[in-house]
């Protein structure tokens, strides 16, 4: 992208980000500034990924859309994670990670990876949470 293609993503970000925290509306309504095409609606949901990409694109960082059915391999499954593919697997084997056979080959899909990695970050953060309050417990100060 060329910097004024950066610039105007990260204003077209800030723009988009401002609308849907002052709008408490379901939608937001897209014209054209000639009026030679049709108004469009779009959700607010939509909004806000447009916006995150946005702000991605305008920080020159790459970025994917997903299906959230679309299915992985157990090393792309790793890859998102950021952990081995022995560790994938273990995982599923322990009934932690849903998957499916196909022939011999687990497949995940990447709304079953985004909830375990939701449910991973959620454990992280609850262990943290016990650290800090058994540290405070103790009178240590970090």
């Amino acid at each position: 992208m060329t910097q004024e293609e950066l610039e105007m993503a990260r204003t077209a970000q800030r723009c988009i980000g401002e609308a849907l925290d002052r709008s408490r509306a379901a939608s937001i309504m897209l014209t054209s500034e000639d009026g030679d095409l049709p108004p469009v609606q779009l959700p607010t949901k939509a909004l806000r990924l447009i916006g995150e990409v946005l702000g991605a694109l305008s920080e020159r960082q790459a970025v994917t859309v997903v299906s959230g059915k679309r299915e992985m391999t157990t090393v792309e499954a790793a890859h998102y994670l950021n952990v081995s593919r022995p560790f994938v697997i273990r995982e599923i084997e322990a009934g932690r990670l849903p998957h499916r056979m196909v022939g011999t080959h687990r497949r995940i899909t990447f709304e079953d990876l985004m909830a375990y990695k939701q449910r991973m970050r959620e454990g992280q953060k609850a262990a943290l949470q016990r650290l800090s309050d058994h540290a405070n417990e103790l009178g240590l100060d970090y």
